[in-house]
């Protein structure tokens, strides 16, 4: 593809053979502006400040003319301040932009993808944001290059600085919203969304676990907000093991998704509106709605991926 004309974000850590692999794949595209951002180490754990300082050599290496920006803690922040401070630095400079993290290995047509969105929906405030990946191992009436959905996936993404404006990492208005009919709303009257999600919400509300996307994904609900999903899976999550902060099991079939690529000229869908089929998949079968209980987490574990292609059979049309 041509060169890229958007800035990209690169969120790294400790982990130096995928931000290798991730930063090899910009490189391709040769963006004008580069941000880096890096977590300090931890002391108690041995080997990170030497992978760290590893890491943070390979993402600097831009060897094309380009601007590299960089925001290094001194202090080891965690997860979810390091990532969204980071974003928030990103969209301080820029009014919009490429994320990815040191994991997220994309296809080069994500860029062009990213770019030519950004600029098509630019003044659509119910658009916020713009996927990279796309699970649906179901093609349901694919007509179009990508679909609107209410789900957020930021395994690879790009947004403006307008829509990024609503995040809210500690969702503060999440106890008053709690009891109320929100969360039906937003899940068109499914009880099992209302319980998973409750069930989050309560958690991220009370600093646990250290994590910054549920945030994003109740600041998009909380505005009505749509994200734009590929009709192919454009980006990868490459770091699925023991060495991953949140990502320590195989990953499952979503771990085992091959990269795809995204056929130019785009085919714009006619209207703006969420896909409620797909999202009901992404539910049911990627954030496990409706294995919430105690029987669906044991029978799911006992069955694994079996269980997934049951439902994607079932659900998936």
């Amino acid at each position: 593809m041509n060169e890229l004309n958007v800035s990209v974000l690169l969120l790294v850590f400790n982990r130096p053979s995928t931000t290798e692999k991730v930063f090899d794949a910009i490189r391709r595209v040769r963006p004008p502006r580069l941000y880096i951002a890096a977590d300090a180490p931890r002391d108690a754990h041995p080997g990170e400040r030497e992978r760290s300082a590893k890491v943070r050599e390979i993402a600097t290496a831009a060897d094309w003319p380009c601007e590299v920006r960089i925001l290094f803690r001194e202090k080891h922040l965690g997860c979810g301040v390091a990532v969204s401070g980071a974003i928030d630095w990103f969209f301080e400079q820029e009014n919009e932009g490429i994320i990815l993290e040191d994991d997220c290995l994309p296809d080069p047509s994500f860029f062009r993808f990213s770019e030519e969105l950004l600029e098509r929906y630019r003044e659509d405030q119910a658009v916020m944001m713009i996927s990279g990946g796309c699970p649906l191992r179901v093609r349901h009436a694919m007509s179009y290059s990508y679909f609107f959905s209410q789900r957020a996936d930021t395994w690879g993404w790009a947004s403006w600085k307008r829509a990024w404006e609503h995040y809210d990492r500690k969702i503060s208005s999440w106890p008053e919203l709690r009891n109320t009919e929100w969360l039906m709303r937003v899940g068109h009257r499914r009880k099992d969304f209302r319980e998973f999600w409750t069930d989050k919400f309560d958690m991220v509300h009370t600093g646990k676990p250290d994590i910054w996307d549920y945030q994003w994904v109740f600041s998009i609900w909380l505005e009505n907000g749509l994200t734009i999903v590929p009709a192919k899976n454009l980006v990868r999550n490459i770091g699925f093991g023991c060495d991953a902060t949140h990502t320590k099991e195989d990953g499952g079939w979503i771990g085992r998704l091959p990269i795809e690529t995204m056929a130019f000229p785009l085919k714009h869908p006619p209207t703006v509106k969420a896909d409620r089929a797909a999202d009901r998949w992404i539910d049911w079968n990627v954030y496990g709605t409706r294995s919430a209980s105690p029987y669906r987490r044991i029978l799911r574990k006992i069955l694994g991926s079996r269980w997934a292609v049951r439902q994607e059979r079932r659900f998936g049309s």
